[in-house]
């Protein structure tokens, strides 16, 4: 139902290590050790937490460059770019919230691994916190009413798909408490399928959200799906 596309990202070496190819009856294989998905994750989760994407930050310096911006929307941009200068530098991340370790893969029927992929994914994200001294986010429930940070933040969510092919994909997500707290699942009826209607519907729910995560924000909104635990993770995906 999801299909990938080629991500607009610029790609680095972490290593040259690690992983390898072999045949068999005639098809490529791909061989991961799984050392190489401990290193990815423990870089990918240092990344979220300290650097924002060039397409995101020339998002900010177009808002600066914008004759027609308010003088509060310069404000903001400029702020912004001032703390991700700041967070850059590796020492401090650019949310004192740095989340949920989330890790989505898409495996090809030609990749092997030993097996151990999220145990090796999960300590890669445990070796970023750890390391690189950013807060841990993540609670984990004693009971019903009482709970307790975990001082790992782990548990992390990790979820892997088989695909066909010789590729493996990774998405990393540190999804915070913020934006978390900002999903909602509305069960509505057909009638409210018609623009006007839908319109006034998202008004009212959007304006309802406030403000209370970390910027930049980014809006979803999911109509539909094959039962409500899809929308959601289209929601997230998205």
């Amino acid at each position: 139902m999801f299909e990938l596309e080629a991500p607009l990202v610029q790609w680095r070496l972490l290593t040259d290590r690690y992983v390898t190819e072999d045949e068999f009856r005639g098809e490529r294989l791909l061989l991961v050790d799984s050392t190489a998905l401990e290193i990815l994750s423990r870089e990918a989760f240092g990344d979220l937490a300290f650097h924002f994407r060039r397409r995101h930050l020339e998002g900010w310096v177009s808002i600066l460059k914008d004759p027609q911006s308010a003088p509060n929307e310069k404000f903001v941009a400029a702020t912004l770019l001032k703390n991700a200068v700041i967070s850059a530098e590796g020492v401090l991340p650019s949310c004192q919230d740095t989340g949920t370790a989330t890790v989505i893969a898409w495996k090809g029927h030609r990749v092997l691994t030993d097996g151990n992929d999220s145990e090796r994914l999960e300590r890669g994200a445990e070796r970023a916190w750890r390391e690189l001294n950013l807060r841990y986010s993540q609670l984990a429930p004693l009971s019903m009413y009482e709970e307790r940070n975990t001082g790992t933040n782990l548990p992390a969510q990790i979820d892997i798909f088989s695909t066909r092919g010789g590729v493996y994909d990774f998405l990393f997500v540190a999804k915070g408490g913020g934006s978390a707290n900002k999903t909602y699942f509305f069960p509505e009826t057909p009638e409210r399928l018609r623009p006007e209607t839908l319109e006034d519907f998202l008004v009212e729910k959007i304006s309802r959200l406030g403000t209370a995560a970390c910027p930049p924000y980014h809006l979803a909104v999911v109509v539909g799906g094959t039962s409500p635990e899809w929308n959601l993770k289209t929601l997230k995906l998205a």
